[in-house]
């Protein structure tokens, strides 16, 4: 099992906005979000299975806190609150379903990825995917 931890800075971000898109975000939102979204850090802490990752942007920071296997309680990339289930998909790879609390919506998942010096950050909704690649700080 891989150590996440540290603190990650954005490299490259591929697709934000058409992510947002197929969420169902307006056009002047999107424009605030990716703005806001374009040099986010991302300060993760990992103990064997727990993790806690807070991301930081200019309008807003998000936390979370869980442990591999057990669900808990989080947002979407858009705000809409759902339960989500992290587990490994490789030694180095975290994926987590995320299911909505109420109303409809694309199914949305992340997935978090070590490769060598760089954290690969994956959103997706539907078949729509948003790839951000972070380095450490």
């Amino acid at each position: 099992m891989q150590n996440f931890t540290g603190t990650w800075k954005m490299k490259s971000s591929e697709n934000f906005d058409e992510l947002l898109k197929a969420l169902g975000v307006n056009a002047m939102l999107r424009k605030v979000a990716v703005a806001a979204a374009s040099k986010p850090h991302v300060e993760i802490r990992q103990n064997g299975e727990h993790f806690y990752i807070k991301t930081s942007t200019t309008v807003r920071t998000t936390e979370i806190n869980f442990c591999i296997g057990e669900e808990f309680n989080e947002e979407t990339v858009d705000g809409r609150k759902c339960k989500s289930l992290a587990t490994w998909e490789t030694e180095n790879k975290i994926y987590c379903k995320q299911t909505l609390l109420s109303g409809n919506g694309p199914k949305t998942f992340w997935s978090r990825e070590l490769n060598g010096d760089e954290l690969i950050l994956i959103f997706g909704a539907d078949d729509v995917i948003c790839t951000r690649i972070y380095t450490i700080l």
